[in-house]
């Protein structure tokens, strides 16, 4: 039964990829995720539903449009595979380990929300808001749950941290640098996190995310030919990435850092 679970969690995990596909090339052009169905970006024909299979469709067609025979991303069964990978690792983890049913479709909403910020702030270096705003919503709904590790309570003091902090962080750059340092997409961002996270899951999540931040931008300074738009890589990568990490594992490292210092 687990194993049919399993299996089944990772095929849903692909279709929730799929739609994730659709919400980042749709959200930033502020359109309908709804409708109308998918079509091809080249000739704008119909994607036929045998045609839109996660995945298997692009091995099938030979990642290319079955009608204009234009070429197809390999990022939209990238992004399919790791939405699907994320939430076996949600079911693994949260329902087969803790055996916590709330805590596993939240950590399924997670995924697929956080895969969405991901991508849409690197490509265009926005964060959409109806994604960050409606898990601000979700993640205090969450805390009325039953065994949830974060109360409402819990979850609304992390929003007013995350955000308040963040928002404080932005006015200290923008004052310092003389120009927008922090975009209001992570601040909301940031509220979000703490929604699901509390006050000290944010405090790690910006600790961490500005270690990878630094780290990764850093290499991206000394590899890239155009410096500039090194500079320019996006904050909220990083954050979703710290976040997801704090999500799984907050508990294991606070506590490794506190036997560290000696606490």
């Amino acid at each position: 039964m687990e194993y049919f679970l399993a299996v089944f969690v990772f095929l849903a995990g692909l279709c929730i990829g799929s739609f994730a596909n659709v919400c980042i090339y749709r959200l930033p052009k502020k359109l309908s995720i709804v409708k109308p169905g998918s079509k091809c970006p080249s000739c704008d024909t119909p994607i036929k539903p045998w045609h839109n299979i996660p995945i298997f469709s692009f091995i099938f067609l030979s990642g290319k449009c079955a009608y204009c025979g234009a070429g197809i991303s390999r990022r939209y069964p990238l992004i399919e595979l790791i939405c699907g990978i994320l939430f076996i690792y949600a079911f693994y983890d949260l329902f087969y380990l803790q055996k916590n049913i709330y805590l596993f479709l939240v950590g399924l909403y997670l995924s697929a929300a956080f895969l969405i910020i991901f991508v849409i702030d690197l490509d265009h270096k926005i964060i959409p808001d109806p994604i960050s705003v409606s898990g601000i919503i979700v993640g205090f709904a969450a805390g009325f749950l039953p065994n949830m590790p974060l109360n409402w309570l819990g979850s609304l003091i992390g929003i007013l941290v995350g955000g308040g902090l963040f928002l404080a962080i932005a006015e200290i750059g923008d004052r310092v640098f003389k120009k927008e340092s922090m975009g209001g997409g992570d601040i909301k961002l940031a509220a979000m996190i703490g929604a699901f996270l509390g006050w000290k899951g944010i405090l790690m999540v910006l600790g961490i995310g500005s270690f990878l931040g630094a780290l990764i931008g850093g290499l991206a300074l000394i590899l890239a030919k155009n410096r500039e738009s090194a500079r320019t890589i996006p904050f909220g990568p990083f954050l979703v990435t710290a976040a997801m990490i704090v999500f799984y594992w907050g508990n294991d490292l606070l506590n490794a850092y506190l036997k560290f210092m000696g606490l």
